[in-house]
């Protein structure tokens, strides 16, 4: 009886602690690298500002002009101290003191003044905020590079750190670990049989591994089955037609989306999920970026097994309507929606499986 009351009371004690009360009176600092937009958010913001971090070098030096004698004081101190000086502020130092920071300074607002949005510190600063419960806002020429909490046009934009619903966010991770350990144990006699059939089909491992995109940019290895020869990898995407590397029972499983399986393991991890935007490969992220705008806002959410973009035969290939399906998931997300999109996922891989089976070669004739 005790465990049962506290497997529900915990979670709900974690749910609660992470909502912080709005008071009004949020103690804030700046992080980035950009001194000129620090100080136009010190002239224009009316938060209560701690101090600002930034590295010992900004990228950007406020305008020539002739300082003030306190200001020449200040600016003297803040070169001896490793930094530029931001006008009424103090440097609390580099950007790994935020942690600590964060913590002994009791922080609920985090502002981001980077010069530019980089995988390593601007979603790095964001992936602390998460952890720490801390709110994120952001300049707003940055609005189409997160997923924002409003729509609204003020020089400071609220940041959505957390778009999942509490509650629906702790029954999809525990239909995320039911969900793959079924998937395993039933499918174990299927992986044995695709790792055989891998192996004696071409030379070469069984498994291909392959850095993806999750949570805030951070990077982590998928496995999946091998189902071409190896060679050197490249970002531009290819179909089956077009590449001739395309081994017989790895055209097989990509037809029948076997080759699949093995991410069930990222799923167990925590570094996936069932349902949500595709993992892309980290190249292949950097060409889409180029190529279509307000791709990072895929990052607030965990990538999934399937998708909305998937089940809707969305691809790389078509970068703005995969990052259309991805947002509107991203939008309307929820643990049943969620359900609809692995229930029409697995009608589409029998029917799939279903073509292959019936599928007879014609012979043809000159």
């Amino acid at each position: 009886m005790t465990t049962g009351v506290l497997l529900i009371a915990i979670p709900l004690w974690f749910v609660t602690i992470r909502r912080r009360v709005h008071n009004g009176n949020h103690r804030a600092i700046i992080v980035g690298d950009d001194h000129q937009q620090m100080e136009h958010i010190v002239a224009e913001s009316e938060l209560s500002l701690l101090g600002y971090l930034c590295p010992p070098q900004a990228i950007r030096q406020p305008p020539i002009r002739v300082p003030t004698a306190s200001e020449t004081q200040q600016r003297v101190q803040a070169v001896t101290d490793g930094g530029p000086a931001v006008t009424g502020l103090t440097r609390l130092g580099g950007l790994s003191k935020l942690d600590d920071v964060l913590t002994k300074q009791d922080v609920d607002t985090v502002v981001l003044a980077f010069d530019t949005v980089d995988r390593g510190e601007f979603f790095g600063t964001l992936d602390q905020c998460h952890k720490h419960g801390v709110h994120a806002r952001v300049h707003r020429r940055y609005a189409d590079d997160v997923l924002t909490a409003s729509e609204n046009v003020e020089t400071l934009v609220d940041v959505d750190l957390e778009p999942w619903d509490p509650q629906d966010y702790l029954f999809k991770r525990m239909f995320d670990i039911a969900f793959a350990w079924v998937g395993l144990v039933v499918l174990a006699p299927v992986i044995l049989a695709i790792a055989v059939a891998v192996k004696l089909d071409s030379p070469g491992p069984v498994f291909y591994k392959q850095q993806r995109t999750t949570g805030f940019g951070e990077m982590f290895p998928v496995y999946k089955f091998r189902t071409m020869i190896p060679e050197g990898d490249s970002a531009e995407p290819v179909t089956d037609e077009e590449n001739d590397r395309i081994t017989r029972v790895g055209s097989l499983l990509r037809r029948t989306h076997l080759d699949e399986i093995p991410q069930l393991w990222a799923i167990l991890g925590g570094q996936m999920s069932v349902v949500g935007p595709r993992a892309a490969w980290t190249h292949e992220e950097e060409l889409l970026q180029q190529e279509t705008d307000s791709w990072r806002k895929r990052w607030f959410v965990t990538p999934g097994l399937t998708g909305l973009a998937q089940i809707n035969d969305a691809k790389s290939t078509e970068p703005d309507a995969k990052l259309r399906y991805d947002i509107q998931y991203i939008r309307e997300q929820s643990f049943w929606f969620d359900l609809k999109i692995v229930i029409r996922q697995i009608w589409k891989v029998v029917t799939d499986m279903g073509t292959v089976v019936l599928d007879r070669p014609t012979e043809t004739t000159e």
